[in-house]
């Protein structure tokens, strides 16, 4: 069975040994640190394609090829009240882009919660893992044009 990510692992191990307060500070300075998707990967309007639909916070997700066969995952998050999207689209991007393909397959949607604890609304988590389900799709999709080309 493949591992999740080492990146997500640590980030995992950190989160756990904080309190709410300090988790939620956390996610916070994620949040800040988001930056939409740059021009060259997308522009406006996104294509309906990289729509996450179950996320309240209109998001979208991207992904372009890194030289090693690995993936960097860009987003779009519409909705500027949207904190939890941003800073997970912050979070899969630091330990999700660049990562074996087959190991971004083994992220359960659980790391959710761990990461945003049980108290997170249900319409939030829903679309979090709308997020993540996204960014797995298209690491799946990668996976089989790889295959079916050799």
């Amino acid at each position: 069975m493949t591992a999740i990510p080492e990146p997500l692992a640590r980030l995992l191990h950190e989160v756990e040994g904080l309190d709410r307060f300090e988790r939620q500070q956390l996610l916070l300075e994620f949040a800040d640190e988001f930056r939409e998707v740059p021009p060259e990967v997308a522009e406006r309007p996104f294509p309906e394609e990289n729509y996450v639909t179950r996320c309240e916070s209109q998001a979208y997700v991207f992904a372009r090829p890194n030289p090693d066969g690995t993936l960097k995952f860009y987003f779009a998050v519409e909705n500027p009240q949207g904190v939890s999207a941003k800073s997970w689209a912050v979070i899969m991007d630091r330990t999700l882009s660049g990562q074996p393909l087959e190991s971004v397959l083994a992220v359960p949607p659980d790391v959710i919660f761990r990461i945003y604890g049980n108290e997170i609304s249900m319409g939030k988590g829903q679309g979090l893992m709308g997020m993540l389900d996204h960014v797995k799709m298209l690491a799946a999709r990668t996976l089989r044009e790889r295959r079916s080309e050799g």
